[in-house]
C-alpha cells in the first residue's frame, strides 16, 4: 500500500506542477494542496483523468490556521514545583467578542479541505486549498463536480464563515437563525456571544447576552504534599 501511495504522489507532482501543487505522503495518505485560483479544474481532472478517478467525495471541512504552531501550555520553561502549568491565557477565544484581536498575524488563514475516494483505483486522497484573503474568505463550490459537496459545503460556511462562490444555496446549517459569529474561528469566544434561558413571563425562550467572564482555568497539579514527608506511606504519583 506505501508503493502505491508514493505512485500517487508521483503522478500528482507531475500532473500539477505547473499549478503550483504541493503532494506529500503524510499519516499515510497523500495530500495535494492547491492554490484556490487552480481549485475547480484541479478537481475536474482528479474527478473525470483516468489514471485517477476520485468519483466520490467523503467528506469536506474547513480548518482555521490563525493560532496553527501556538499553545497556551508552557511545558518546557516552567518550574517543576507549584501548582501551575505555565498558562499563557493569550489565546483568540479566550477574550469577549468587542475585545477580541483583530489583527490575526497569520498570511494564509481558512482552508477547505476535501477527501476523496478513488473506488477503481483503490485509493484515497486529501485534497487542500487556501482561501482568498477577502472578507469574508472565498472558495469556488465544489457542488457541481460532487454533489455530495452541498451541505458540507453549507456547514464549513456556517461555522467557519467561508463563502464558496457558484454554491445554490448557501445558508446556515447547524446554528440557530440570527446567530452572530462563525463558532469553530479561533477568534470566537469559548464561551459564545449570548445564552438561552426560559423566561417564564414572557413563556418563551429569550436570548441575552451572555454572562460567563473568559477567563483562564488552571488545573491543580500536587507534584509534592508536604502531608506524606517523612511517613511511611506511599506517595500519590503525580496528576
Amino acid at each position: 500500500m506505501r508503493k502505491q501511495q508514493q505512485d500517487l504522489r508521483d503522478r500528482l507532482e507531475t500532473e500539477f506542477a505547473e499549478q503550483g501543487a504541493v503532494a506529500v505522503l503524510d499519516c499515510d495518505c497523500v495530500n495535494l494542496t492547491i492554490p484556490v485560483e487552480h481549485w475547480l479544474a484541479t478537481a475536474r481532472t482528479l474527478r473525470d483523468a483516468r489514471e485517477f478517478e476520485f468519483a466520490q467525495l467523503t467528506d469536506l471541512c474547513g480548518m482555521d490556521y490563525a493560532t496553527y504552531g501556538q499553545t497556551e501550555w508552557d511545558t518546557e520553561r516552567v518550574t517543576g514545583s507549584g501548582f501551575s502549568r505555565g498558562v499563557e491565557g493569550t489565546g483568540l477565544g479566550r477574550f469577549a467578542w468587542p475585545d477580541r484581536p483583530m489583527d490575526v498575524n497569520c498570511e494564509q488563514r481558512f482552508a477547505v479541505i476535501v477527501h476523496l475516494l478513488s473506488i477503481r483505483q483503490n485509493q484515497r486522497l486529501r485534497l487542500r486549498c487556501f482561501a482568498t484573503k477577502d472578507s469574508p474568505p472565498r472558495v469556488p463550490s465544489l457542488v457541481d463536480i460532487w454533489n455530495a459537496a452541498n451541505w458540507y459545503e453549507r456547514e464549513t460556511f456556517d461555522l467557519y464563515g467561508v463563502i464558496f462562490d457558484g454554491h445554490p444555496d448557501l445558508r446556515r446549517l447547524l446554528t440557530d437563525y440570527g446567530f452572530v459569529g462563525h463558532p469553530l474561528r479561533k477568534d470566537f469566544p469559548l464561551s459564545g456571544n449570548v445564552e438561552v434561558r426560559y423566561d417564564p413571563e414572557q413563556k418563551r425562550v429569550i436570548y441575552e447576552p451572555v454572562s460567563i467572564e473568559p477567563r483562564v482555568l488552571v488545573p491543580r497539579v500536587i507534584r509534592s504534599d508536604s502531608r506524606y514527608a517523612d511517613r511511611d506511606v506511599e506517595k500519590p504519583t503525580d496528576a
